[in-house]
């Protein structure tokens, strides 16, 4: 698929004021084993470079008018002319659209100029050279087609966008920023089944160049039936793939890897929060992301929940933010967290997490405090939910206790990791960590002795204070049991 950027100086117009116009301009050939072959040709129009007009209903529309022809030296082939209007809307929008050209195989000049109806001025025109070549002798390739989303198309669509039962969305600009998580493109060979006659392999991959050389970054492989027609819609994970130029290449070989076909497209990917980068070197309009919209109160809510999760060091800091009542900076660290968790898409992560943080809260609330800022509440929200707990608060020589086991600790590579709450107080939800076995926490070897305090003394064994059982076990006295049997 081949990709131009429009772009027009600026000038403004009603309502709204419109920048430069921006427009992204791609297309693709695609063979038809029934017909003559067609080229698509998908627009994009960037709604902060059109003017809106005032429509009734305190609504808003932007209009551009669309010349679309292809030429053979001075003769015009094929010629479109027409207005493409955005759906009406309150705020600024792009809008998008995709038109088909059945052409006889052979060489063109593709021209494509866009107008701002609603501006005098705002046009732009952009021409290059295409080809359209099947040959039957030849293993042929469409055009390649990457994607900003698809999805199944419902019955009776008749969206331009749908082809094979999917309403597939184009990427505009070939451009993947950081909240897109998997490259998408579709693709179709042709003349397998009369030039194979036997499966073949689909070979797909993202290159860098480096040094004048392509190298490639990730790849995959698909092995296929022939047809006449092998439709091919893939998806690969670029969640680490970082900023920066690539090329998308897509092989068709046979079963002594021979190539058959050979097709590649230009694409651009952001990625900011890749790297790990020091706080105070993350450069971020915050303006544009869902921290701006928390306010004092859900900022420190949000700080807070995340304690358990922060680097130690971070804490203090935090705090300190908190309490001068930093807004700014208590949204740059916010924000700066979420980007190194999920730096395609912060703000899911984010809402993930509180969903959990806000369970846990309601879940071990203790009247004094938020349920995660409690050390049940906390040692959730760091290691995640136990596989078993047991809970004992009938014993008559202990206060309540609960016994966490995770049978796999991925934290510290350990395996039936314990941790024991007890809540020597007996104010309700005050259960604090008694003893762990996890690696770098509390480590208590005289645990027993301190759940059963209340012992009769003659029931105690012996006076080691590092002893792990240095109480009877009796019928109502089980904390060992769950202990070790859990």
């Amino acid at each position: 698929m081949k990709h131009w950027i429009l772009t027009l100086a600026a000038c403004t117009f009603l309502g709204f004021q419109a920048k430069a116009i921006d427009a992204s301009v791609s297309f693709a050939a695609f063979f038809n084993p029934k017909a003559q072959p067609y080229v698509e040709v998908y627009l994009h129009i960037s709604g902060q470079t059109v003017a809106f007009k005032e429509m009734p209903d305190s609504l808003y529309q932007a209009s551009v008018e669309v010349v679309i022809l292809f030429k053979q030296g001075e003769e015009i082939v094929k010629f479109d002319k027409y207005a493409l209007n955005s759906p009406l809307t309150q705020n600024r929008i792009d809008f998008l659209d995709l038109k088909r050209f059945a052409l006889p195989q052979g060489e063109y000049q593709l021209v494509v100029a866009v107008k701002d109806l609603n501006e005098e001025g705002n046009a732009k025109e952009y021409s290059t050279a295409i080809q359209i070549a099947f040959p039957e002798e030849q293993v042929g390739q469409s055009g390649l087609q990457l994607l900003a989303s698809y999805d199944r198309a419902e019955e009776g669509n008749n969206s331009p966008f749908v082809k094979n039962g999917l309403l597939m969305e184009p990427l505009p600009y070939n451009f993947y920023s950081r909240h897109a998580s998997r490259l998408l493109f579709y693709n179709e060979i042709y003349h397998t089944d009369s030039l194979v006659g036997e499966d073949f392999l689909i070979s797909y991959a993202i290159e860098r160049v480096v040094d004048g050389e392509p190298k490639p970054v990730m790849a995959g492989h698909k092995r296929q039936k022939p047809a006449a027609v092998v439709p091919l819609l893939i998806g690969m994970d670029i969640t680490e793939l970082p900023s920066g130029n690539y090329t998308l290449t897509v092989e068709a070989r046979n079963r002594s890897r021979e190539l058959l076909s050979r097709k590649s497209v230009f694409f651009q990917r952001s990625n900011p929060f890749l790297e790990d980068k020091p706080l105070d070197l993350v450069e971020v309009n915050l303006a544009e992301e869902f921290v701006q919209a928390l306010d004092e109160e859900a900022l420190e809510y949000s700080l807070r929940a995340l304690t358990p999760r922060m680097p130690q060091a971070d804490v203090e800091p935090v705090n300190t933010l908190i309490k001068k009542g930093d807004l700014e900076g208590q949204r740059r660290y916010l924000f700066s967290y979420w980007a190194k968790q999920s730096p395609n898409n912060p703000q899911f992560a984010y809402d993930k997490y509180m969903e959990v943080a806000r369970a846990v809260d309601g879940l071990y609330d203790s009247g004094f405090r938020h349920g995660f800022e409690t050390d049940r509440g906390y040692y959730y929200l760091k290691y995640g939910q136990p596989d078993d707990t047991e809970m004992r608060d009938t014993e008559p020589s202990a206060p309540p206790y609960e016994v966490w086991t995770y049978y796999e600790f991925p934290s510290t590579n350990q395996n039936n990791v314990k941790f024991v709450f007890y809540n020597p107080s007996l104010a309700p939800g005050d259960f604090v960590l008694l003893h762990s076995t996890a690696i770098g926490e509390r480590n208590n070897p005289g645990w027993l002795r301190e759940l059963y305090r209340n012992a009769p003394a003659g029931e105690r064994m012996g006076n080691d204070p590092f002893g792990g059982t240095d109480v009877m076990d009796n019928f109502n006295r089980n904390a060992d049991r769950v202990f070790r049997d859990y």
